[in-house]
């Protein structure tokens, strides 16, 4: 069974009076343990179909079945559950609090799971030591430069152990070779750790990391096609 599958999903918004289709009938699905980068222009439906994905928005039609459940019979807490420890964010402006150490940034997701003050301690210290911040964690957003920042956010994002992680533009505020750093923490993090990654970017060397790679534009996928060699690392 798919980890991730969409059937026909279709998204309108209404604007200036008018009914406007954003995406035209998406399907795809994703196994367990994928690395897939989704590409495309502004406007192309590639971070709608992400928010949709990440349960932070619903379709108009169509369905979309995570794990085995039908997402559109999930009430707001199940949602909010399911948001919290199926899947894990991560976004091009970091997200992080400003006055709060990095510490304390990444046990933000276990506060809402109910997990202990020293259990919390624990797992937001091995998540950081997971992303090579072992030394940085008393230290807040201001004293971390932005690739240790979005670092802070990956580990914020694997904290919980979800099976995914689902990356908004994450190099987008990054030089290229702090990127490229970026990039190949989220390999390690698919090769090492089987954790799926759908990453939405529309740059062609970022996307060049994945194992796959899906090409949109005007509200469908266009293609859809294996990466064989994953810049930084083999992708078989």
């Amino acid at each position: 069974m798919a980890l991730i599958e969409l059937l026909d999903m279709r998204k309108s918004f209404r604007m200036g009076g008018k009914e406007m289709e954003i995406l035209h009938g998406v399907s795809l699905s994703a196994e367990r343990g994928e690395f897939i980068a989704m590409m495309g222009p502004s406007g192309s439906g590639k971070s709608t179909t992400m928010n949709i994905l990440g349960c932070l928005d619903t379709p108009t039609s169509g369905k979309y079945i995570l794990d085995g459940r039908d997402v559109d019979s999930l009430d707001g807490d199940e949602l909010a559950t399911v948001r919290n420890v199926m899947i894990g964010f991560v976004f091009q402006g970091f997200n992080l609090l400003q006055r709060t150490s990095a510490l304390a940034n990444v046990e933000m997701p276990m506060l809402y799971s109910g997990v202990g003050a020293r259990e919390r301690r624990r797992r937001a210290a091995e998540a950081l030591e997971r992303v090579g911040l072992a030394d940085r964690m008393d230290h807040d957003p201001s004293r971390l430069s932005g690739g240790q920042q979005q670092r802070v956010a990956i580990a914020r994002g694997i904290v919980n152990k979800a099976p995914i992680l689902m990356a908004d533009e994450p190099t987008g505020n990054l030089d290229t070779r702090t990127s490229e750093e970026i990039m190949a923490l989220f390999q390690e993090l698919n090769a090492k750790e089987g954790i799926t990654i759908v990453l939405v970017t529309h740059e062609a060397s970022v996307a060049a990391h994945a194992k796959r790679i899906l090409h949109f534009r005007d509200g469908v996928i266009t293609s859809d096609e294996p990466n064989a060699i994953a810049r930084g690392g083999d992708a078989a």
